[in-house]
């Protein structure tokens, strides 16, 4: 498949030098990393990359993909293809080769960055990379988008998403007005891919416009993480996802982190389980944020005032229609799509189960649309059942799908060698919590679930059948029946 040429508005130097990489009156550190790096530093990196990217072939209206990992390499060639007036395809470095050629030959851009060598130590988070850049098109970009985005896929395949200068922009902007949203001269604890839409620019381009350093923590544990609040004195909100928020539910501080301002997650439901644990161990205020690649942050709690529900953002509309949610979108943001049951109108179709409260307008996500299924005439609500079994004593994790039969998929506490968990368990739990139609037939217990790679549990039936096949024939998975001890 090809897509269509057009031509790429230039938003170029401007933009990049004004909105993002202008003076603040604050300081002038963007990264500690943990040496700060400094704006006079960052604005010089990112003019030697651009002189290199266009030497390769990149022009004004062309495009580059960027295969790199989290790293000040990524940053830089992110800012310079922008200040060339390019397209950033932004792909995941863990992606395949298989996935890579096969969004290269779709989106065709002009040159290819990559990380020739990578150097990253076991649960680093931020890394230091070789980079390789090369020639691969001629041709401009194929749609007139700033950044192309790859959605995460934890329900199905991916799709290609585009956004333009004037929407990152604007998602900047609604950053800025919402009340609790870090300040300048304060700290963001950055967490998430900056490939994906929660890093990018609720983290890398908010905090360069708004003059918020951001400090990654050296590795992915509970310990860094909490390091990095502790090594300055000014406030710091820790943004990242459910998966983040167990990593300091489990781990105590140890000492007063008068810093720890507010820990802010997007992305999946949190399991109120570990809403409880966080809180017992930690001071800090539990945000809660809502949104997607498509048109980024779209509603917020940041206060935790509503938990569950959160506040539409700023300038976006949400609507509940027939029991979906849908939020104001003026274009498709779908590239080579066109798909009326996922954007018409105007709006964008969220396939999220939602209500809107037609008197405060809090906005409460019941979870994916497909989630609500019919057990011999009985309506069952999945996201209920995923809710009750993630709540069990012993449970990390879990996925409830419907596969023919209603299916568990769960997740065991590390460190429990004295009461680990069984099939058993959990289905004597459940029968005291769940009515019998409501309770899963299968059970099954693995080390670990498929996550995307942003961390998001994955929900296609067939990957999470996959899982549990070559967990159970490697001996790090059990399988249970309803009313057998299959999980002993």
């Amino acid at each position: 498949m090809t897509l269509p040429t057009v031509d790429l508005p230039d938003v170029g130097a401007d933009w990049v030098d004004e909105f993002l990489l202008g003076d603040r009156a604050t300081g002038s550190v963007c990264f500690r990393l943990p040496e700060p790096v400094d704006r006079t530093t960052l604005r010089r990196l990112v003019v030697e990359r651009q002189a290199v990217l266009t030497g390769a072939g990149l022009r004004a209206g062309g495009a580059a993909a960027l295969r790199l990992p989290p790293s000040l390499a990524y940053v830089v060639h992110l800012l310079a293809v922008w200040r060339a007036g390019g397209q950033a395809i932004l792909l995941d470095h863990r992606l395949t080769d298989h996935e890579v050629d096969r969004a290269l030959r779709l989106l065709h851009p002009q040159v290819v960055v990559a990380a020739e060598r990578i150097r990253l130590a076991p649960l680093q988070v931020f890394a230091d990379a070789d980079v390789v850049v090369t020639g691969y098109g001629t041709g401009p970009a194929g749609s007139p988008h700033a950044v192309i985005q790859l959605s995460s896929g934890s329900t199905g395949p991916s799709k290609v998403i585009g956004r333009t200068a004037a929407d990152l922009t604007a998602e900047v902007r609604r950053y800025t007005e919402i009340d609790g949203v870090p300040l300048p001269g304060e700290r963001i604890i950055l967490l998430p891919s900056m490939v994906h839409v929660l890093g990018l620019v609720g983290g890398l381009l908010y905090g360069l416009h708004a003059g918020v350093e951001l400090q990654p923590p050296r590795r992915f544990t509970g310990g860094d993480v909490l390091d990095a609040v502790a090594a300055h004195d000014s406030p710091a909100t820790v943004l990242g996802v459910p998966f983040h928020i167990g990593l300091l539910a489990a781990t105590a501080p140890g000492r007063p982190l008068p810093q720890f301002k507010r820990m802010t997650t997007g992305g999946e439901l949190v399991p109120a389980a570990t809403v409880r644990a966080f809180r017992d161990r930690h001071d800090a205020v539990l945000a809660n944020m809502y949104g997607m690649t498509e048109v980024g942050v779209i509603g917020t709690d940041l206060h935790g005032e509503h938990r569950p529900a959160i506040r539409p953002a700023p300038g976006l509309t949400v609507r509940e229609v027939a029991g979906e949610l849908w939020v104001s979108c003026p274009r498709s943001p779908y590239v080579g799509l066109s798909d009326p049951s996922r954007w018409s109108d105007g709006w964008l179709h969220t396939r999220d189960a939602g209500v809107v409260d037609p008197e405060t307008g809090l906005v409460t996500i019941r979870g994916r649309l497909d989630s609500q299924v019919s057990v011999g005439g009985m309506k069952v609500d999945l996201t209920e059942v995923e809710a009750t079994v993630t709540g069990l004593p012993g449970v990390s994790a879990a996925v409830v799908v419907h596969d023919g039969d209603i299916t568990a998929y769960v997740q065991a506490e590390s460190g429990r060698p004295d009461a680990p968990l069984t099939g058993k368990m959990i289905e004597r739990e459940l029968g005291v919590r769940l009515a019998g139609y409501k309770r899963p037939q299968v059970v099954h217990l693995l080390d670990q679930l498929p996550r995307t790679t942003t961390g998001k549990l994955v929900r296609t039936p067939a990957v999470l059948r996959r899982a549990a096949t070559r967990a159970t024939a490697t001996g790090t998975g059990t399988a249970t029946a309803s009313g057998t001890d299959g999980g002993s």
